[in-house]
């Protein structure tokens, strides 16, 4: 028989053990608030992020847009150029897959040109971008310097938007499971929806 334990007692365990791991000793002890757990990060992006669920023009109303085409195992990345650094209620893009006509989000990504000195997020794993040209279209092609970007995409004509050097990424899969894991670049059940 399975004992029931109150939830007031498992609140107080857990109240007590992050106390006497920051150093504090009761009540009053000051606790470390520089680093949120990481179940705390990922309910305020499920809360920031929620209204891109299901709502690509939304996305695209608050300023993301389109940077590439579907990645496989991956989904269509939209930026919005206007965030910078590290908020974990203001992720830089939003990783989109296509089902039929609807657009659903995945993940949500965040670059770097080089590896964050500290874990962003506890378990944080990160994954990399080679250095590319991106086209207004989505299309990108890689390339070592924004010099060596053609005028228009080779795949499509389309008009240049930007280059990037090398990147660091992280992915967060918070709208879509990932048996891979929640900070792997790829998702092996996207791969139905790899034809876009």
């Amino acid at each position: 028989m399975r004992k029931i334990i109150p939830l007031a007692v498992v609140v107080l365990a857990v109240g007590m053990t992050a106390a006497l791991a920051s150093g504090g000793t009761g009540r009053h002890a000051q606790r470390d608030t520089s680093a949120k757990p990481l179940a705390q990060s990922l309910a305020a992006m499920r809360v920031a992020t929620a209204k891109y669920a299901t709502n690509l023009n939304q996305a695209k109303a608050d300023g993301y847009k389109i940077i590439t085409p579907m990645i496989p195992d991956m989904g269509i990345h939209y930026m919005n150029a206007k965030i910078a650094g590290f908020d974990v209620t203001k992720p830089p893009i939003l990783v989109y897959q296509k089902r039929g006509n609807k657009y659903l989000l995945g993940a949500l990504e965040w670059v770097f040109t080089s590896m964050p000195k500290t874990a962003l997020l506890p378990g944080a794993k990160y994954g990399a971008f080679g250095a590319a040209c991106h086209y207004k279209d989505g299309t990108f092609t890689p390339a070592t310097s924004q010099d060596a970007c053609p005028k228009t995409s080779p795949q499509s004509g389309s008009a240049f938007n930007f280059w990037h050097p090398n990147l660091v990424t992280m992915h967060v899969w918070l709208w879509y499971p990932n048996p891979a894991g929640l900070f792997s670049g790829i998702n092996p059940l996207v791969a139905p929806f790899n034809a876009g």
